[in-house]
């Protein structure tokens, strides 16, 4: 891929995480946490990932972009409400590193980050990209009015040769219900190029009995890649002549499992866009999701990156 700028679309929330009966203050959201993980592995590389969404005007803000920046990651298609909030998630994880979340994000700024007003604005910044990433849950919080207007603009980005990969994430609170959501899903893989699918979502949203049903599902609306999401079994990664199971890493001390996918999705991501293979991308998305559940909360320490 000759890729050089990558925008990321979703929403980023003020994380409230709780260790110990401790309480700590923090940032996240699926497709910020794709962001972070996605910049520190291109860090060497000359390639800039973009977040492209709208922020509160409350007190998190400026620490919310400023903390975005020290992860070099580009700002300049954020938009700062001037009436709603950001939206707000606790984090409580068990001694397995399962997680409860609750959340306060019905009115919150991400909501509304695209607009009939600003609609051409964002066409034409998304048409400086090569690649556009989102996520099922880029796609639930948004209104049907807001939702149509994005599909339009990423109609318009693919038919300029723009790559658009999609991570299903499906959560079945944030849709009125599953028609809507098959029907918007339905949509966004029919403009897909990389579709990330994690099994145990597309079970829940369709029913499926078997990860074939998924890929054949997927396939039929068009979608050239196609990587299945198996928790710690293997993944599988589908193009158009292979079909490969890619091994997990086992890991026997998970702490927490907030950002396995997101991150297994950033790793992924950052070996593809660099020419690497389906089967060696899955390879290091395997080695940077497993290194991020043997840590507490979404972001891990620079520090222990692997790749």
């Amino acid at each position: 891929m000759d890729i050089t700028n990558i925008a990321i679309i979703g929403e980023c929330m003020v994380e409230l995480k709780e260790i110990n009966g401790i309480v700590t203050q923090g940032f996240g959201g699926d497709t910020l946490n794709t962001a972070i993980y996605l910049s520190r592995s291109l860090e060497s590389y000359n390639i800039s990932v973009s977040y492209l969404t709208c922020v509160g005007k409350d007190n998190f803000t400026e620490n919310m972009l400023d903390d975005w920046n020290k992860e070099n990651i580009n700002t300049d298609m954020v938009r700062v409400s001037t009436d709603k909030n950001n939206g707000i998630y606790s984090i409580k994880t068990d001694s397995e590193g399962e997680r409860t979340f609750n959340y306060w994000r019905n009115d919150s700024a991400a909501k509304y980050w695209i607009t009939s007003e600003n609609a051409s604005q964002i066409t034409a910044d998304l048409l400086t990209h090569q690649l556009v990433y989102l996520s099922g849950i880029s796609l639930a919080i948004l209104t049907s009015e807001c939702r149509d207007a994005l599909f339009s603009i990423l109609e318009n980005c693919k038919s300029k040769g723009i790559k658009i990969a999609f991570d299903n994430n499906y959560r079945p609170t944030l849709w009125n219900n599953q028609s809507e959501a098959q029907s918007a899903y339905t949509k966004i893989l029919s403009l897909t190029d990389i579709a990330f699918l994690t099994f145990d979502d597309e079970q829940l949203l369709w029913g499926d009995d078997t990860a074939d049903q998924a890929m054949h599902r997927t396939i039929d609306l068009g979608v050239s890649e196609i990587i299945i999401k198996r928790g710690k079994d293997d993944c599988i990664v589908y193009s158009s002549d292979n079909t490969s199971f890619i091994p997990s890493v086992k890991v026997t001390n998970v702490i927490d499992t907030t950002a396995a996918g997101d991150s297994f999705s950033a790793g992924y991501l950052s070996k593809r866009v660099l020419d690497c293979s389906g089967s060696e991308s899955a390879v290091a998305g395997h080695q940077l999701a497993s290194t991020v559940i043997q840590y507490h909360g979404a972001i891990i320490p620079k520090s222990v990156m692997p790749i």
